[in-house]
């Protein structure tokens, strides 16, 4: 992580003498920066360009982050390969792909995107203790802005740690790393950063916009369903992962709605996707693949295909989506 093996001997003398005590124990510091971490990105201008790297691939996008009296706003995009832009406010997402002559729209459910990696509101840091070990590290420097480092390790192996890099004065994540027993499996980096400061609305505008009005359009709309309303459950999620949320969704490509189940534990998120079999595809057999921290398993129940996907372990992808049931199973 470019620190000396000097600067690591240093953060751990300086480490609080409550965690030599108990190193099972969060530090009541390192939480209450969650809130601020969690906020940060919802109540800040800042202009930037990150690295998101991974098993050797590198990606390098660029963002502009607008907050005034409407609320957020927000264009980024993707500077390697493919291009793609995406426009946001607040949680209305387009999502511009040139090469298809594609728009994209839906609404931001649970998606993470860099900076903004925890969930908002965070209304209890608390909750995030009962799965990870929340401590301070040292201090260091990213794209020229101090950093506080908070650590969260995983209390068991059903979901990957997490390491921020965080700016001390607006508790902006400007460098994030998903690590898996002290490996790094993907990473976030501002490579240039300004914060604060104004920002001209004229910026935040699509530079496809005037040729895309021709472009097809796909809304993916989705629907909130109460608990149990899917006829589908979860029934051997592991430790920590809660459902929080069911609902029906249109995704591209897809004829008829998919039925959509979320779990978290807090930080992570699992989502499990089900659609009924067409006549026109072949049933699944167990498959399985992962991009950086993004694990993916599709498998075939009551005629039905059922993805899981979600930034843990593949462990843990296995164990819900091989747990995943009808209702008229029972």
């Amino acid at each position: 992580m470019r620190i000396a093996l000097a600067a690591w001997l240093l953060m751990a003398a300086n480490v609080q003498p409550a965690f030599a005590q108990n190193p099972s124990s969060s530090s009541p510091d390192a939480l209450s920066w969650l809130q601020k971490i969690a906020s940060a990105p919802r109540r800040h201008n800042y202009v930037g360009t990150f690295v998101y790297s991974s098993n050797g691939d590198i990606e390098t996008s660029r963002i502009i982050h607008l907050v005034d009296e409407e609320g957020e706003h927000e264009k980024s995009e993707v500077l390697d390969g493919a291009p793609r832009e995406i426009i946001r406010n607040n949680d209305e997402m387009r999502c511009y792909l040139p090469e298809s002559k594609t728009i994209v729209t839906e609404k931001r459910w649970l998606r993470k995107v860099f900076p903004a990696l925890l969930p908002q509101p965070l209304s209890n840091p608390n909750n995030l203790d009962d799965n990870y070990i929340i401590r301070k590290g040292g201090q260091e420097r990213v794209s020229d802005y101090m950093c506080q480092v908070i650590d969260l390790e995983p209390r068991d192996e059903n979901r990957y740690g997490q390491k921020l890099w965080v700016d001390q004065d607006t508790g902006l994540i400007l460098k994030a790393a998903v690590m898996d027993k002290g490996r790094v499996v993907e990473q976030f980096v501002f490579t240039q950063l300004k914060i604060g400061g104004h920002i001209d609305k004229a910026l935040l505008k699509s530079k496809y916009a005037p040729q895309a009005a021709e472009w097809r359009t796909t809304n993916l709309v989705s629907s909130t369903m109460g608990s149990g309303k899917l006829g589908w459950q979860v029934k051997d999620a592991p430790p920590g992962f809660k459902k929080i949320i069911e609902m029906k969704r249109n995704l591209s490509g897809k004829s008829t709605p998919v039925s959509h189940i979320a779990l978290s534990d807090g930080l992570a998120a699992v989502s499990v996707f089900i659609e009924p079999i067409s006549k026109h595809t072949s049933p699944p057999e167990g498959l399985y693949h992962g991009r950086g921290a993004i694990n993916i398993y599709t498998r075939t129940v009551s005629d039905n295909i059922v993805t899981t996907v979600g930034e843990v372990p593949p462990a843990t992808v296995l164990q819900i989506g091989n747990s995943v049931a009808s209702d008229k199973a029972n």
